[in-house]
């Protein structure tokens, strides 16, 4: 019987356009910056808030989960995004899915937990530069300005017509995260492509 595994390495969803995004970061002089940041873990983790799960959950990834709507908590190399009252969004580095996962499920012990991988789901977009907010209120209804959206916020929005997950980075000139389900990450590339033809 032939060997049906898969050899080849993974593809991101944006492999075919990381020239695009790269020429439009070099033509507009630094202005916007664009890239795919590619196969971050990205666990959905359901718990309830309030419970002693949740507290064992922190302690174990060394953070403490966010309880504040639309707030963002980094230790680490982790992100944890508020995405409702018992709902986290748990973003790590490439290939830690399963590590996490376990440390998830034995600090929760005989509590309910619901861990799911999604990150197959989404891909990540970076858009950072002094201009990145400028460039995302083409499309975006939310305030992004630092004063309004700044460091440890997120929001569950629509950029250029697409559902996306917007996270303010560790300070403005970090930029942004646009989390993307993939099957629309080529169209919003061509959108924000497009709207950043102004910086060039």
């Amino acid at each position: 019987m032939a060997d049906t595994a898969l050899t080849a390495p993974p593809r991101s969803p944006l492999a075919q356009v990381a020239g695009r995004l790269a020429a439009a970061t070099r033509t507009s002089g630094g202005a916007v910056r664009l890239a795919e940041l590619p196969f971050l873990t990205q666990l959905n983790v359901r718990l309830e808030a309030k419970g002693t799960a949740a507290e064992a959950v922190g302690l174990a990834l060394d953070l403490q989960l966010p309880l504040q709507p639309n707030t963002v908590v980094r230790a680490g190399e982790l992100t944890v995004l508020w995405l409702g009252p018992d709902e986290w969004l748990l973003v790590g580095p490439p290939g830690s899915e399963r590590e996490l996962e376990s440390r998830i499920r034995t600090a929760a012990g005989d509590e309910h937990v619901s861990v799911t991988e999604v990150s197959a789901q989404r891909t990540t977009l970076l858009v950072a530069g002094p201009r990145a907010h400028d460039l995302l209120a083409h499309g975006c209804a939310l305030d992004l300005h630092p004063r309004s959206f700044g460091s440890g916020r997120c929001a569950q929005t629509t950029l250029g017509r697409t559902q996306v997950i917007v996270v303010a980075r560790a300070d403005s000139r970090a930029g942004f995260w646009v989390l993307v389900r993939s099957s629309f990450a080529g169209y919003l590339t061509d959108w924000l492509l497009d709207a950043a033809t102004e910086y060039v």
